[in-house]
């Protein structure tokens, strides 16, 4: 099997690969724009009109057209780490340390914002009703209405630094440094919550008929829709990134050693080692167009051989191959 496109599908994401056959070289490099500050670690989103959104490590979000020029720059109080959600309407979505939430309208002017607690490095989802949930250092899950206003919180035991995923009838699941896996009903009513033991900041992910995967410190772990570990997997290195989901693989790549694919029984199908090099997940544009960064610069290319996701409203990190953060029920 071919492996270079599975390399640019999670985070972290890697810019090298090793195989049996040496190291797997990338072609049809489109262009390179290099990022302001130091970098980043959040993922780009893409809007259907094509823009990039790019947060930054100095508190710029960069909107960037399909060729790599800057439409605009929004400068936020400090770095940015969370990774933009689109909404229907075009408003783009994201967290700060600066304790703030930031809504940015398409022309790159502010909307509203909303103060936490702490840093906000968690990743938004966007609900069906437009509600936009994400979590903060100050330990809390917030639902927040389109206008900006509270909906409701929840406070847990840790920090909630990964990003909530979505399911079809509005399930919402997150995890925290405490330690657990979290089912909320959309009205901020607890479902479930099941200890994995794993504080690392992967987020869950969902396949076609419900399951949930993450990484929990070093361990692929993957449980049942109503909260029961239907099993672990030690890939013997931290996973700090969300699994990517088809209807027949779920892979899952560790910091610096592994990338391994799971059947959903979780028999390992293949294993490689991975050269850690790419900064964070990347987003894949409908016309085939792959962006990632990797060292401080943003990059566009064209991969190949790349298998449909998973027929489910939250295959990978962000929701989609778009990363919008925007629930889609098929």
């Amino acid at each position: 099997m071919k492996l270079r496109w599975l390399l640019f599908l999670f985070a972290p994401v890697f810019c090298l690969m090793t195989t049996a056959s040496g190291i797997a070289q990338l072609t049809n490099n489109l262009w390179t724009a290099r990022l302001p500050g130091a970098g980043t670690s959040a993922t780009p989103a893409i809007a259907p009109d094509g823009t990039i959104y790019q947060p930054t490590f100095n508190g710029t979000l960069l909107a960037l057209t399909p060729k790599g020029q800057t439409n605009w720059e929004f400068k936020a109080g400090l770095e940015i780490q969370s990774s933009p959600a689109i909404g229907s309407d075009g408003t783009i979505y994201f967290g700060s340390r600066d304790r703030t939430f930031y809504a940015v309208t398409p022309q790159g002017t502010l909307k509203w914002t909303f103060a936490t607690g702490a840093w906000n490095d968690s990743s938004p989802a966007i609900a069906n009703d437009g509600t936009i949930y994400f979590g903060s250092w100050d330990k809390n899950l917030y639902a927040l209405k389109p206008d900006g206003s509270l909906k409701w919180k929840f406070a847990v035991g840790g920090i909630v630094d990964s990003s909530p995923a979505i399911g079809a009838d509005g399930t919402i699941y997150f995890t925290s440094t405490d330690g657990n896996l979290y089912a909320f009903k959309p009205d901020g009513t607890e479902i479930w919550h099941l200890l994995t033991g794993g504080a690392s900041p992967s987020s869950p992910v969902l396949d076609s008929q419900g399951n949930i995967y993450l990484g929990a410190n070093q361990f692929a772990v993957a449980v049942s829709p109503d909260g029961k570990m239907k099993w672990e997997q030690d890939l013997g290195d931290w996973i700090e990134g969300s699994p990517v989901v088809t209807d027949s693989q779920i892979y899952f790549a560790s910091r610096s050693r592994w990338v391994k694919a799971f059947t959903p029984d979780g028999n390992v199908s293949w294993t490689d080692v991975s050269i850690m090099g790419v900064t964070a997940s990347p987003t894949l544009a409908k016309d085939g167009t792959l962006y990632f960064t990797c060292v401080g610069y943003f990059n566009a290319i064209i991969p190949t051989n790349a298998t449909p996701l998973a027929k489910s409203p939250w295959p990978l990190f962000r929701a989609n191959a778009e990363h919008t953060g925007r629930v889609e029920v098929h």
